[in-house]
């Protein structure tokens, strides 16, 4: 049975939190809100979650995890972020962006896209994730929830709770509402920007 943490939007009591950061360092899988949906998030080199997350979403090897981090000086040790696109990325985060780099080598190779050689990142505009990032000292691997078939993220604690029942270990119930709207992905792969996915983020700057 899913268990339910209940943290506030603004104010994340640290006794909650300590608990959510516990299931990822035991090797757990959450479901947690963002700034565009909820999301599910595990610890960086869990494999077992990693394959929770593939089942769950039905990904192939082609598909992009994101690492959710704290701030741009811990974005910058996972990926390569040259000059040129350093001010645009910096101006849209926090927000509800993911961006697609070359990864470093602190990327875990599975979690690389397997020719290009990249990830996602993005820096969610949140109390409840900055509290937990901070409580785990590392990127959290992350994808928005969206199950097959469906469009948007799933955004309400009691219907993930319903849907994913045996297949998630916690589900993070904030008691605000969550926007039902993916990020906005902004590919820079090859040095410029190319924009895959336009969601909660206005596209516009990238375009």
């Amino acid at each position: 049975m899913v268990r339910y943490i209940e943290i506030h939007p603004d104010n994340p009591q640290q006794r909650s939190v300590d608990q959510a950061a516990a299931v990822i360092q035991d090797g757990g899988l959450i479901a947690y809100p963002t700034d565009s949906g909820y999301a599910l998030g595990a610890q960086l080199g869990n494999k077992e979650a990693l394959d929770r997350i593939r089942t769950i979403r039905q990904l192939d090897d082609k598909h992009h995890f994101t690492l959710v981090c704290r701030d741009f000086a811990q974005l910058g040790q996972f990926v390569h972020v040259d000059n040129s696109i350093f001010r645009a990325v910096k101006s849209a985060t926090p927000g509800p962006y993911t961006f697609i780099l070359p990864a470093t080598r602190e990327v875990p190779r599975r979690l690389l896209h397997p020719k290009k050689k990249t990830v996602g990142v993005r820096i969610p505009d949140s109390k409840i994730v900055g509290a937990l990032l901070a409580a785990l000292g590392e990127p959290i691997l992350s994808t928005t929830l969206i199950l097959p078939g469906t469009v948007e993220p799933m955004s309400t604690a009691w219907e993930i709770a319903e849907a994913l029942d045996g297949q998630i270990d916690v589900v993070i119930e904030s008691g605000a509402e969550v926007l039902a709207e993916p990020t906005t992905v902004i590919d820079f792969t090859d040095g410029s920007a190319e924009v895959l996915r336009v969601g909660a983020g206005d596209p516009t700057p990238f375009e």
